[in-house]
């Protein structure tokens, strides 16, 4: 069973905190992704309010139009205009009061949504910063493992090395013939 001494530790820590990190960064952007699909949501809302109350104002502009043109010629057509009238400005004042409360919603969620999309822009920065200096500080630490791992391996092998060698040349030497008699 291997060791756990202190870099060992510190390794697996930093590794389940990069991946938490990192599991914090997919769920931001999810966030994100999820903000962005409701801002369009609304967008496709208000426009499909705005193109069903638009024919309705048209039309009541276009009756006011046609109404004030006959009013001219006829008094009885006045009075029926008027009842006309009287009938269709309080849906026309609904109408605008409608269209007046739907833009201040629209406008103070907007506000709010970019608001929020700004916070989450800069969590997501700051999250990424802080990740980039873990993973800088991670693979400093890799890089140093390695180093001591190379010196811890290498200077023993490198002593045998030498060891050996010295042997060799021993032996060598020993098996040598001795040099010729003068």
């Amino acid at each position: 069973m291997p060791k756990l001494d202190h870099q060992t530790i510190l390794l697996v820590f930093v590794a389940i905190t990069g991946l938490t990190f990192l599991l914090q960064a997919v769920i931001l952007l999810a966030i994100l992704v999820a903000m962005r699909k409701l801002a369009k949501s609304i967008r496709e809302e208000s426009e499909s309010l705005r193109t069903s109350l638009m024919p309705v104002v048209y039309d009541s502009r276009d009756f006011l139009a046609a109404t004030q043109a006959t009013l001219a010629s006829t008094q009885e057509f006045l009075t029926t205009a008027q009842g006309v009238l009287a009938r269709v400005s309080p849906k026309v004042d609904a109408i605008s009061t409608d269209l007046v409360q739907i833009t201040q919603t629209l406008r103070k969620q907007t506000a709010e949504m970019q608001t929020s999309a700004t916070e989450i822009m800069e969590r997501v920065r700051k999250q990424s910063d802080r990740l980039d200096s873990m993973i800088t500080h991670f693979l400093d630490s890799v890089d140093r493992a390695g180093i001591f791992v190379a010196d811890a391996v290498g200077k023993p092998v490198r002593q045998i090395s030498r060891s050996l060698a010295s042997v060799k040349a021993i032996v060598d030497t020993l098996r040598m013939p001795p040099p010729p008699r003068r």
